[in-house]
């Protein structure tokens, strides 16, 4: 299982990788739209609609997807504001809605409200890769391995550490002693990344404002993870699927980026208009 799973996540990347730098815009746009709407198909499938659900909900997805699109090139001037508005939403969904959901042990079966929750997780994560692939490619990179260093430094801490259970109702895996081993990681990570790029030597006082940023986008990927799981407990199934051999389905990969990536993108476009 651990061979299978290094060489997914080694195919994985350089797949990534390859997209990321040398798509042009348009194609870049087309990946993500088709991986939003393949994560909505997982969605679905984790929310149990029926078949003819599932293809309305695909359905109007798609029409949703393409209607973002369609105003961003057409009203590029007034699209910010759409922007802030979708990544608004996300906000709300993972700073308010998401922690009480946790806490109170919700369990939402409703078809219509599970299908604003798939839209609401989604079409901000895959916005976000958009713009901030627009900004810098560099800069969703390193927003990306920010969350991918705190998902790796809470697994090996919890596994050699771990006896103080964070959510055992939903994630009997996941420790505090792991969360502790995230926030570490990326205080490591964003030095490491800093010292390299010669950032602080430019702008050392802005250090400690990214190291907060950073605990919180490591807070945050941790919410995204637990919350994932919990709605995969609530189906009854241990992964969102099965296209990645060793590793699950896209959500089961992507989870924590849907509670980071909107935010952080949110920010930068709020310090943007203001």
């Amino acid at each position: 299982m651990l061979k299978q799973r290094v060489i997914t996540a080694i195919i994985l990347a350089m797949v990534f990788l390859s997209a990321l730098f040398f798509l042009p815009p348009a194609a870049w746009v087309a990946l993500m739209v088709v991986m939003v709407l393949y994560g909505l198909l997982e969605w679905a499938r984790l929310a149990k609609f029926s078949s003819t659900g599932t293809y309305i909900y695909l359905g109007l997805s798609f029409f949703f997807t393409l209607a973002i699109v369609w105003i961003n090139v057409a009203y590029s001037a007034q699209a910010e504001f759409l922007h802030m508005l979708i990544y608004s939403v996300a906000a709300v969904l993972w700073i308010a809605i998401v922690p009480a959901w946790m806490i109170g042990g919700w369990q939402v079966r409703q078809p219509q409200l599970m299908a604003v929750l798939g839209w609401m997780l989604l079409i901000p994560t895959g916005l976000a890769m958009v713009d901030l692939r627009q900004q810098d490619a560099w800069l969703l990179l390193s927003i990306m391995g920010l969350v991918w260093v705190a998902d790796i430094a809470a697994y090996f801490a919890g596994r050699k550490f771990g006896k103080h259970k964070l959510a055992p109702s939903i994630s009997p895996g996941k420790t505090w002693e792991g969360v502790v081993g995230a926030l570490i990681g990326v205080t490591l990570y964003v030095l490491v990344l800093g010292w390299v790029s010669g950032f602080f030597e430019l702008q050392t006082t802005l250090l400690g404002m990214v190291l907060l940023s950073a605990w919180l986008g490591a807070g945050l990927s941790v919410i995204g993870d637990l919350f994932e799981s919990a709605i995969k407990r609530q189906a009854g199934v241990k992964d969102s699927g099965t296209i990645l051999p060793g590793h699950g389905g896209l959500l089961d990969r992507i989870d924590a980026l849907t509670s980071t990536l909107p935010i952080a993108a949110g920010v930068l476009l709020l310090q943007k208009i203001l």
